[in-house]
């Protein structure tokens, strides 16, 4: 064993340490310092910088399995910059933070595949490209090692699908351009088109706004089409590198440990995920298409898919012989890309009102939560019973400061609505995270024909409706009857309120000259209070009955009455909630179910009669499934959160032509999460009236509940109810999933409603009008939703 004197006065001697490691190199004292060489018993060897016992510097790791990195390592972690070379062949170079890849770098796979952008805790995260070992690239947004948020992706083939991605498949809004030149705008759903779209034939005028994301040029989707580092867009490079140069200061402030020999590319290969895409870019039915002999027009095409089957197609007009068509173009490519809602954010004209809302939910919440659950008592009711706070932005004893403006806020029956939440099952802490939370609310683009505003949580379990002072009063003199109904019958249809709140805004003119300003665009004056000075704003927070995974393709709004109960064809989109005569539907359910959902319809009816209620409507959204013959194999794919095997799926294919789904016996734990989780489940006579669930292949797994994910057979038997259909002998059927609830439950027969029906009366049918007394009403609404749901023969 030798010792020397080194230039910095460092001892340098080896050592063979109690465990059987061995150390040679330079020491300060008793522990090594400077450069050194350190094996371990298992062959693992370091040699590089120490600094006080711990790897710290420049180095270079060995492992006895052949991989090893050389690079920066700090307080025994690899934290810096290095390249790790795996046992596989895999290349890493870039950034890393204990241990973990971290930073910008580029990977090279075993499989030849590459990927050049951010990563975080050891995944893809954040801006990156991915260029697959056969030359499609991704270029965009990833989450957790996959493909999440806006990107591009471009084929070997030519085609670019510009979409919003979730968990490695295209989920939402964007459009495909095809290498013949032919492009489609509209919605895709787990990878497969599903909804409306536009279809522009090769040599069509499309919207001029129509361009690659931002974040992506065609330079750089072009150049990243080929393989290999040496394409590498250096622009791009350098802009990431610079990026993350700002992530290059951290504390590190965690016990040392041993390196692991982590080897495993972190990426799963998703190139077998082709764009779903159409056969051909020509359309599949031209028998109804306009032409023009001597002029040469091309027609640009209305579709609708259901997971990825295209079920209905349309002429949508010349390109070159409508007046302004790139502007109706370009005003459809936008209405899409924005989507029903927005998203607020700060210096929207809802920013003020939302910070309110949050911050005095939060509040109210807090406070009630630790008081003991106990059964509601005749003082908890009534409008008294409230919590009333003051909010100044400068904070007080029991606020905390905030950045809105100086307001009042008022909790009504908080003990009510707190059982409530807890009868409905609603977490405290996952209520205010999900209305509270750092996620800013969503706001509808236009309110409905009411007047009312409407928000949704970030994850849409909540909405949260604007109310006149009368539907206060309504909802506070019904609350007691609504809160012993709802505990009574599990199942309700009827709409579940999780809170009733006040906002008055209490500030200098320009606060209440910019929110009347705000609340006047939305044509909302009536929701609005202006008392010496203070502006007053009223919010209910109610469920969200379409929270579901699963994408509903129509939404109708049913008062069984007829007079102006149909929506202009010119202004439906497929955001429109339809009316009665726009039905064009009967829906066949099992008899059990449709057993349970009448005696619970006319149990709803009788409460609401009872407290004089009219107007009230059922909401239904229709999800459909594509006819199974149709299905592409993607489109059924197993899915590992279904835990479908084979043989389900071959006895899935052998069920009765009408009901196509596949119904499991019910396992708790095994469903799709979702906010109904509240009453029984029905039972499906096929399934010896057990409860089931109802599996989805590629999908999920889905509890049955009255009123919540319901399987049924649409049946067309009318173009809507004012129009027979053209070829009576064709009916057309789907399998569709079914979510229905009873909603605008605030509105008396009062005297307003009893002159509106005495002046309507003498110009319509009396019984056609949605304004008739509270048993007429009943009685008319039930009668027409047993036309909806027939019984079968």
């Amino acid at each position: 064993m030798a010792t020397g004197e080194t230039s910095t006065g460092n001892i340098q001697r080896g050592n063979t340490l109690p465990n059987g490691d061995i150390y040679v190199g330079n020491f300060a004292g008793l522990v090594p310092h400077g450069f050194g060489k350190y094996m371990w018993t298992d062959g693992t060897l370091y040699y590089g910088e120490w600094d006080t016992s711990k790897m710290t510097g420049r180095g270079v790791i060995q492992w006895p399995s052949g991989a090893s990195y050389d690079g920066d390592v700090c307080g025994g972690f690899i934290d810096g910059t290095g390249t790790f070379k795996g046992v596989d062949g895999s290349l890493y170079k870039g950034s890393w933070r204990m241990n973990k890849k971290h930073g910008m770098g580029t990977m090279v796979y075993a499989n030849s595949d590459t990927y050049e952008g951010f990563w975080n805790e050891g995944l893809p995260e954040g801006f990156g490209k991915y260029t697959w070992a056969n030359g499609s690239t991704y270029i965009g947004s990833w989450k957790s090692g996959k493909m999440n948020g806006r990107g591009v992706m471009k084929w070997t083939n030519g085609d670019t699908l510009d979409c919003n991605w979730l968990n490695g498949l295209a989920h939402g809004k964007g459009f495909c351009k095809y290498a013949s030149g032919a492009c489609y705008i509209g919605t895709w759903d787990r990878g497969l088109k599903d909804g409306h779209g536009m279809f522009y034939q090769p040599g069509s005028k499309i919207p001029c706004n129509l361009e690659v994301s931002e974040c992506v040029t065609d330079h750089d989707v072009s150049s990243a089409s080929s393989s290999g580092n040496e394409n590498v867009n250096s622009g791009l490079l350098f802009l990431l590198q610079k990026l993350c140069n700002t992530w290059r200061i951290r504390n590190l402030f965690h016990r040392p440990r041993r390196i692991s020999n982590g080897t495993a590319p972190v990426f799963d290969d998703n190139s077998g995920n082709h764009l779903s895409e159409d056969s051909s870019t020509e359309p599949l039915t031209t028998g109804g298409c306009l032409q023009d002999s001597g002029v040469d027009k091309v027609l640009v095409y209305e579709r609708e898919y259901v997971q990825g089957v295209l079920i209905s197609e349309k002429p949508k007009g010349h390109d070159s012989g409508m007046p302004d068509s790139g502007k109706t173009q370009e005003h459809t490519w936008q209405k899409q890309a924005g989507g029903p809602m927005e998203t607020i954010y700060k210096g929207h004209r809802s920013y003020y009102l939302m910070l309110n809302l949050q911050l005095g939910i939060r509040y109210t919440v807090g406070k009630i939560t630790p008081v003991p659950l106990r059964e509601v008592r005749s003082n908890d009711f009534g409008p008294r019973a409230r919590i009333r706070m003051y909010f100044p932005c400068e904070g007080s004893q029991y606020t905390p400061p905030h950045c809105s403006v100086n307001f009042f806020w008022k909790d009504y029956c908080p003990m009510v609505f707190r059982n409530l939440r807890e009868m409905f099952h609603i977490d405290a802490a996952d209520y205010m995270m999900s209305i509270c939370g750092d996620d800013s609310l969503k706001e509808l683009s236009s309110p409905g024909k009411s007047g009312s505003i409407f928000y949704l949580s970030q994850d849409e379990r909540f909405v949260i409706k604007t109310l006149r002072k009368t539907e206060l009063k309504i909802l506070l003199k019904m609350l007691p009857k609504y809160y012993n109904h709802v505990r009574a019958y599990d199942n309700t249809l009827i709409t579940k309120f999780f809170g009733v709140h006040r906002i008055t805004l209490k500030g200098g003119r320009k606060v209440h000259n910019q929110v009347l300003v705000e609340l006047f665009m939305y044509s909302v004056y009536a929701y609005v209070n202006v008392i010496y000075g203070f502006v007053q704003v009223r919010f209910v927070v109610m469920g969200n009955m379409f929270c579901t995974e699963l994408r509903i393709h129509r939404k109708y709004d049913l008062k069984g009455s007829t007079q102006g109960r149909s929506t202009k064809k010119q202004n439906i989109n497929e955001n429109t909630t339809l009316k009665d005569l726009d039905l064009s539907y009967v829906f066949h359910v099992d008899k059990p179910w449709r057993d349970a959902l009448f005696r619970q319809i006319s149990l709803d009816c009788m409460f609401l009669e009872s407290q004089s209620i009219i107007d009230y409507s059922m909401l239904l959204g229709i999800h459909f499934r594509a006819p199974y013959h149709l299905k592409t194999s993607s489109s059924h794919q197993n899915s590992p959160e279904t835990g479908i095997s084979d043989t389900d799926l071959l006895q899935y294919g052998e069920k009765s032509s009408w009901k196509g789904f596949l119904l499991v016996a019910h396992e708790p734990g095994t469903t799709v999460g979702g906010s109904h989780i509240r009453g029984s489940m029905v039972r499906a006579s096929e399934a010896g009236y057990e409860e089931v669930d109802l599996v989805l292949p590629g999908t999920g797994r889905f509890r049955v509940q009255l009123g919540v994910n319901m399987p049924a057979r649409a049946l067309k038997v009318c173009e809507d109810m004012n129009t027979e259909l053209k070829n009576p002998d064709s009916i057309e059927e789907y399998d569709v999933v079914l979510y229905l609830g009873i909603i605008d439950i605030l509105q008396e027969y009062n005297v307003s409603k009893r002159v509106e029906h005495a002046v309507k009366s003498l110009k319509f049918d009396p019984l056609s009008i949605s304004a008739v007394d509270p048993s007429s009403y009943s009685k008319r609404f039930v009668k027409f939703l047993e036309s909806v749901f027939p019984e079968q023969d």
